[in-house]
């Protein structure tokens, strides 16, 4: 094990965007994270390497921004580069990404841990690698997600963003429901794990999953007025923002990390 991750990106809700318009809006209803993400391109879409950058330039440093990179299956090497090609485009002044993340999809337990350290190992310096499960592993022919927390934690990683990668199918809470959602919680604390969710919530689900004990809550429909090819508007986040708040406030002392 490496000497410990380290945690760069804050608790609260990431809002995935597509354009520079969106990232503003995003950044004007108060989310704290925005992530680059191309819909149309599967469930962690990638967004071509210029867009990515003109994002993350729009976004100015004013809150951290991420980077969705596709599947883990295609190797960790063509994540890494596509990360140092959208660094590379945002040129000097421009802050890095504060984390990447790419799916388990296609991947064997073995081989995603391989592909995994080696994204750990090979990213730019100051970008958090988030490993993913998807909650519909099967699916996916991924692994479980207990057992990438576990390997997660293992090769020092500091958060694990549970997903879904049918988009067209149920959304998390429907898929799996709450006390598994607050299962893998429970096996992801103990282990210095942070646990971030996402996939197809609803604004209803929001308030809910804020006092499940995961730390990030991630969203594009909810934050479009429920359609992922919609548009990210600004009224839709902070709808979304003062969710969190509320339920955070009234679980205050129960949940830790954020």
């Amino acid at each position: 094990m490496t000497a410990g991750p380290t945690v760069r990106l804050p608790g609260g809700l990431l809002v995935s965007v597509r354009s520079i318009d969106e990232a503003h809006e995003a950044i004007r209803g108060g989310a704290a994270i925005v992530d680059v993400k191309e819909p149309a391109n599967g469930p962690l879409g990638r967004a071509e390497p210029n867009v990515a950058a003109a994002i993350g330039g729009a976004v100015g440093g004013g809150v951290p921004w991420t980077l969705a990179c596709g599947e883990l299956s295609q190797g960790a090497d063509q994540v890494v580069d596509h990360v140092r090609r959208v660094v590379d485009l945002g040129g000097e002044g421009v802050a890095l990404p504060a984390a990447a993340k790419a799916g388990p999809a296609g991947l064997g337990l073995a081989a995603w841990r391989r592909e995994h350290e080696r994204l750990v190992a090979s990213l730019p310096a100051g970008v958090e690698p988030v490993a993913v499960a998807y909650a519909d592993w099967g699916l996916a022919a991924a692994p479980e997600p207990p057992a990438i927390i576990a390997a997660a934690a293992a090769a020092a990683t500091a958060t694990v963003l549970i997903d879904t990668f049918d988009k067209s199918g149920p959304g998390l809470v429907d898929l799996v429901g709450l006390a598994a959602i607050r299962s893998w919680h429970a096996l992801a604390a103990p282990l210095g794990i942070r646990l971030a969710v996402a996939g197809r919530l609803r604004a209803g689900d929001v308030a809910v999953l804020a006092r499940c004990g995961p730390v990030v809550i991630g969203v594009r429909s909810a934050a479009c007025g429920g359609e992922r090819a919609g548009r990210v508007d600004a009224g839709n986040v902070a709808d979304l923002v003062g969710r969190i708040t509320a339920a955070r406030g009234q679980s205050a002392g129960v949940l830790t990390g954020v």
